[in-house]
């Protein structure tokens, strides 16, 4: 019989971390991450199974993590990163023996990715070659961006770029400089890798360049900040490079393209200006699978004629095959109400990672035009559980705007009492992901509401930029449509109504609350409250709330002033508990603190609680103790007063 969710089977879960096709296409290699439910820990092991998903076995085991494993260009190695000792090396499986060697002996931690050149004699990796700031102590920033979120001080953070020569295992620091250098991909002729270059310590912006380094560390810009935002570049077979980005001149959050350009950054011809939206994929979900928050990934065939990619469109996320040369031509190989992710190409063949309502993950692999599911990781637990039932809606907003959304409820007679469960970003999307919060949330008896509001992504350019210097208007009014519809169809009850959200859904929350007085209870997590401040003490104030608001907030004060939460915040009503991480600096614990304050001067309700140690999403990623905490007081201050 199932039975309701529980917080604690958040770490029943196996997670797919990542995984990787052979270069024959025969075998598949994952890493699996794992929690010791006693211990409170968890630990990520290699796996290997053939493509059939036959013969799955542990390659790697123990309580540590191996991560960032992949294979040598003849097959025979798999090359990974694990932290079984201190600091993490860089360590080799040899495929044959099942012997594991350490590869490097450094004094520092070694980073992924790694990039294993063509002809097999070296791999490209990073570590920060800076000393730890003891923060115990006095100490000096001096860099434009000195702190960031999730990383902590960004001069600890950068990390240089290294080279293992695989038969002597010498490593070779290429890179020394104060910027941070990761590697992504080889030249065919295995003389020059291919860089983004992020954090220069002068600049405000933390977006990459694109740079071309020798094997002796001679390096060379081919495309610079001046261009646009660099997501993501491959170098392709034939020697030209293709890249992910966005140019400048465009409204902050529309779409990115793939470009084909020369190995001099020169001839750069778009690819996809056929296509609507995102090459990402920016659904938001409450899991820890590291793919489902990644950067642009570009997996390029063999033969440099085409790539895969992830395309949104809606509140789902398709593969994308996009022709590399002659005509444009972008096709959607697999598509559907889930999430898919692709890990590597061999000759038409595609190995994918799917995410659904109902599935953390899974790995499939597309092979002339039909999908195996090659693992059942987690069949246990889903058929224990006892699942709520996912409605699609469509309706339309207060100016004739069609919306997409989704009501999520519990085995219960409607009307039910419902939580407007809204997306950060903004430019992101909810959809068919897989939601922690929303299993607690309808096992609790409440169903869950998500509303892709104007600024959300899959829904082209003018969806997205419409909230440019407006935040709080077309994005409320979708809001309150989407409250509107569910109640109207008799799913939502209108006197049992609460309103919550982590980053940009902490500020939609605010903005709901000092607005309209139909909400019984809010819950906001690290909201932005105060854009004046925001400017000043987030990570990147100084970046994207220009880009959002069209100026600082000196050139452009009303449009800061008007959009703020903060500006309206005496009028709220509403129970309000503030959940808030102590190390976020994406939207820092001020903003928190002052939406609290004039609610505890004004007499309304609100409660604070705080998180010593934790990031911005480490609801998420956090702790055991966090992730449990936050899903905990969520619906107890639901059930209070709602």
């Amino acid at each position: 019989m199932p039975r309701p969710f529980v917080n604690a089977d958040m770490f029943h879960f196996a997670l797919i971390a990542t995984a990787k096709l052979s270069p024959d296409g025969q075998t598949v290699l994952y890493a699996c991450t794992q929690y010791d439910t006693t211990q409170r820990t968890e630990s990520t092991h290699l796996r290997t199974m053939t493509r059939t998903g036959m013969h799955d076995t542990a390659i790697t085991s123990g309580p540590w993590v191996d991560s960032h494993p992949t294979w040598s260009p003849d097959g025979r190695t798999i090359a990974f990163v694990s932290n079984r000792q201190h600091p993490a090396q860089i360590y080799g499986y040899d495929v044959a023996t099942g012997t594991v060697t350490q590869l490097t002996h450094l004094s520092t931690d070694c980073a992924g990715p790694l990039v294993w050149s063509p002809d097999g004699q070296r791999i490209a990796f990073a570590t920060a070659c800076n000393p730890a700031t003891d923060r115990s102590r006095p100490y000096r920033l001096t860099r434009s961006i000195a702190r960031y979120d999730g990383i902590g001080i960004v001069a600890s953070f950068v990390k240089q770029l290294m080279l293992l020569d695989i038969p002597s295992q010498h490593v070779t620091q290429l890179s020394h400089d104060d910027c941070h250098h990761t590697p992504c991909g080889w030249s065919p002729d295995s003389n020059r890798i291919l860089t983004l270059v992020s954090f220069a310590p002068d600049n405000l912006d933390t977006n990459a360049r694109l740079d071309i380094v020798t094997r002796t560390g001679d390096a060379h810009t081919i495309l610079n900040q001046d261009w646009g935002i660099i997501q993501q570049a491959v170098w392709l077979a034939n020697d030209d490079i293709a890249v992910a980005g966005i140019p400048n001149g465009r409204i902050y959050g529309s779409k990115n393209n793939l470009y084909v350009m020369a190995n001099d950054g020169t001839h750069i011809t778009c690819r996809t200006t056929s296509l609507a939206h995102h090459l990402d994929a920016r659904i938001h979900d409450d899991s820890p699978v590291p793919w489902l928050d990644s950067t642009v990934v570009i997996h390029a065939s063999r033969d440099a004629q085409s790539a895969v990619m992830c395309y949104q469109v809606g509140g789902s996320v398709q593969l994308m095959r996009i022709a590399l040369y002659g005509a444009e031509t972008c096709s959607v190989i697999a598509a559907g109400p889930r999430l898919c992710y692709p890990f590597g190409c061999h000759g038409d063949d595609v190995l994918f990672g799917v995410a659904t309502p109902t599935d953390p993950c899974q790995l499939v692999l597309l092979s002339a035009d039909h999908e195996q599911q090659l693992t059942d990781i987690n069949q246990t637990i889903r058929r224990e559980l006892q699942w709520p039932t996912m409605h699609e809606l469509h309706f339309t907003s207060s100016d004739g705007t069609p919306v997409e959304g989704w009501m999520v409820v519990p085995d219960a007679p409607a009307p039910h009492p419902t939580m407007l469960y809204i997306h950060g970003g903004p430019h992101a999307a909810q959809g068919y992901a897989f939601f922690f919060d929303v299993l607690a949330l309808t096992s609790a008896g409440y169903a869950v509401l998500m509303v892709n509001y104007r600024g959300s992504t899959g829904y082209g350019d003018a969806f997205i930029t419409a909230i440019n210097a407006d935040w709080g208007n077309l994005d409320y009014q979708d809001l309150l449509a989407g409250v509107d519809y569910a109640v109207m169809l008799g799913l939502a009850d209108p006197q049992r109504l609460a309103c919550g959200g982590l980053s940009a859904g902490g500020y939609q929350t605010c903005w709901l609350v000092t607005h309209d007085q139909r909400f019984k209870a809010a819950v906001a997590e690290n909201p932005v409250t105060n854009l004046h401040s925001f400017y000043g003490t987030s990570d990147i104030g100084p970046t994207f709330a220009v880009r959002e608001m069209g100026g600082t907030p000196y050139q452009v004060p009303d449009i800061y002033r008007r959009c703020s939460p903060i500006t309206y915040a005496p009028s709220c009503q509403t129970p309000t508990l503030l959940l808030v991480g102590e190390e976020d600096r994406r939207c820092p614990a001020e903003q928190a603190e002052q939406f609290y304050a004039v609610l505890k001067t004004t007499g309304c309700t609100t409660e604070m609680l705080r998180f010593p140690g934790c990031a911005h999403a480490d609801s998420i990623y956090g702790s055991w103790e966090s992730r449990i905490a936050f899903n905990e007081a969520m619906v107890a201050w639901l059930n209070r007063f709602v």
